[in-house]
Formats: C-alpha cells, structure tokens, sequence
C-alpha cells in the first residue's frame, strides 16, 4: 500500500498507533482479499465487496495521514 511513501509510512507507524493500526488492517484485508480471488477461502460476492469497501477506506484514511505528516515536516 502506497509504496512511493515507504519511508514516511516506516516513520508514521512508530510515531502514531492509530496510523500503525490502520496500516496492519489494510494488510490483513489485503491478504484476505488475495486469498478469496485465488480461491484459497470461499466467501459471497457482496461479503467480498464489503471488504474492498473496507480496506479503501483504510487506504484513504492511511493516505490522508501521510499527506498532513509530509505537510508538516515540509513546513518545518
């Protein structure tokens, strides 16, 4: 998840536990995601859906986090 950002996400997940929280949950739907469209785990089309629904909401909330910590280590 958002890879150009790697060493900010790196400082971020120290620095806030939310961010750090946030940041695992997005993984582990990711992985679960994989793992339904691979076949590995069965689950229903909507149930699926819910899940992507799920884990962009992470990826927005994570994105907009990175976004002010840049804002503010530029502005110093």
């Amino acid at each position: 998840m958002l890879h150009e950002y790697r060493d900010i996400i790196s400082v971020i997940k120290v620095k806030n536990a939310h961010f750090a929280k946030i940041f695992e949950k997005h993984n582990d739907l990711d992985q679960q995601i994989k793992n339904i469209e691979e076949g590995r785990e069965h689950m229903e089309q909507l149930a699926l859906e819910k899940l992507k629904k799920e884990k962009l909401k992470l990826k927005d909330e994570a994105h907009a986090m990175i976004m002010v910590y840049k804002k503010e280590e530029e502005s110093k």
